[in-house]
C-alpha cells in the first residue's frame, strides 16, 4: 500500500488525463484477444497489433465483440484505443491506475465500470487483488486486466459451445456475466476465509501461542482488503440493478437483482468474518492474561508460603549470645517440625479456599 501511494505521488503536478501507469507491472507484454459472435457464428483471434480492434467500434456492426486486454503498463496502446473507441483521457488514465475504487460512470457512447478481482496466495497466505476495467458499447465490451489470469475462462466456453443465452443477447449482457464471474469467484476467496477462521478459532482455544496472533493479524488485514473491494461495488450494482444506467436493456438489468443479491451476501459474511475475528483477538488477550494470572498466583502462593517460615528463620539467624533455644539440644528439629507444620497448613488452607 505504501509503495502503490508513492506511485501516486508521482502525478502530482501532472495534467488531469495525463497516462501513466500506477500500480505493480505484472505482464511483461501487452495480449490482446479478440472474440466476436452472434447466435449463430463465432470467432475468436490474437491480435497482432491495437489497430485490429478498431473495426469494431462501428455501430452497424451485426456481431458482438469482447476486447480482452492483458496488461495495462503500455500507455500508447490504450492511448490509441482510447482515441479509436472515443473514450475520454480522464476514463483512460483511471484504467490505468490500479487503486480505483470500484465504481461506474456513464457517458453517452459507452459506460465505465471498475472492479476488483481477488486471488489467494495459499503460499503467503494473503489475498491478492487486482484492478479490471469495463468499457460497455453499444456492440461491444472491452476488458482490461493487469495481468493474463483468465478469470473469465466460463463466459469463453459458453460463447464456444453455445450453452445458455449469451450468443442470443447483446453486449450490455456479456458485460453482466462478466461481473457476475468476478463476484462468484468472492464467494472461493469467502470460503477459504472461513476454513482458517474455523482452523485458527480451534488452535487458539488449544494453544494461543504468538504464531496464532500473527496469523489473526494476517486475517485482519486480508478482510479489511476484502472489504475495500467489495463495499463500494455495492453500489456499483445497484445503479445498474435500478436501471439508471441507459446502456444496460431492461431484459438486461432484472439479471442484475441476481449479483446485487450475492454482492448484499457477501458484504453480510464479511462482517461476521469481521467481528468473529476481533472476537478472536478478544480471547487470545484473555487467554494470556489468565495464563499470565494462573503463574502469578502459584508464585504469589509459593511467597506466601515461605514468607513465615522466612520469619522464624530470620529470628534465629539473629545471632545473639543470649539465645536459650540455641543450647537446646532439640532445638533444631522443634523449629524445622513447626516450619513444616505451617507450610502444609497453608497448603491445605489454599486448596480448601480452591485458589
Amino acid at each position: 500500500m505504501a509503495k502503490l501511494i508513492k506511485e501516486i505521488s508521482k502525478k502530482a503536478g501532472l495534467l488531469p488525463g495525463v497516462l501513466i501507469h500506477i500500480g505493480e507491472k505484472k505482464a511483461e507484454k501487452v495480449k490482446i484477444t479478440i472474440t466476436e459472435y452472434d447466435e449463430m457464428h463465432f470467432h475468436e483471434q490474437e491480435a497482432k497489433s491495437i489497430e485490429e480492434c478498431f473495426l469494431f467500434k462501428d455501430k452497424n456492426r451485426s456481431t458482438v465483440a469482447w476486447i480482452n486486454i492483458d496488461g495495462i503498463h503500455q500507455s500508447d496502446i490504450l492511448g490509441k484505443l482510447g482515441e479509436c473507441f472515443g473514450l475520454h483521457p480522464l476514463i483512460v488514465e483511471d484504467i490505468m491506475n490500479t487503486d480505483q475504487r470500484p465504481k461506474m460512470e456513464d457517458f453517452e457512447e459507452y459506460s465505465y465500470i471498475a472492479l476488483k478481482t481477488l486471488h489467494f496466495n495459499g503460499k503467503h497466505g494473503e489475498i491478492i487483488t487486482e484492478q479490471v476495467s469495463l468499457i460497455v458499447g453499444e456492440n461491444f465490451v472491452i476488458s482490461f486486466q493487469e495481468q493474463e489470469v483468465d478469470i473469465f475462462h466460463t463466459i469463453r466456453d459458453r460463447i464456444r459451445t453455445n450453452k445458455g443465452r449469451i450468443k442470443k443477447m447483446g453486449a450490455d449482457y456479456l458485460a453482466y456475466c462478466l461481473l457476475d464471474a468476478i463476484i462468484d469467484n468472492y464467494f472461493i476467496i469467502i470460503e477459504t476465509l472461513g476454513e482458517k477462521i474455523e482452523s485458527l478459532e480451534d488452535e487458539l482455544v488449544s494453544n494461543p501461542t504468538p504464531k496464532v496472533l500473527r496469523a489473526i493479524y494476517n486475517l485482519k488485514r486480508n478482510l479489511i482488503l476484502l472489504r475495500r473491494s467489495v463495499w463500494p461495488l455495492r453500489e456499483v450494482i445497484g445503479v445498474l440493478e435500478k436501471g439508471e444506467s441507459l446502456r444496460f436493456k431492461e431484459s438486461t438489468r432484472i439479471y442484475f437483482k441476481d449479483i446485487y443479491d450475492h454482492t448484499i451476501h457477501i458484504i453480510d459474511i464479511l462482517e461476521t468474518f469481521r467481528e468473529m475475528v476481533a472476537g478472536m483477538l478478544e480471547i487470545y488477550l484473555s487467554s494470556i492474561s489468565y495464563r499470565l494470572n494462573a503463574v502469578i498466583k502459584v508464585l504469589t502462593m509459593i511467597a506466601t508460603i515461605f514468607m513465615p517460615l522466612t520469619f522464624i528463620v530470620g529470628i534465629y539467624g539473629m545471632n545473639f549470645k543470649y539465645m536459650p533455644e540455641l543450647e537446646w539440644r532439640w532445638g533444631e528439629p522443634t523449629v524445622l517440625l513447626i516450619m513444616a507444620i505451617i507450610g502444609i497448613a497453608m497448603v491445605y488452607y489454599f486448596k480448601k479456599k480452591k485458589w
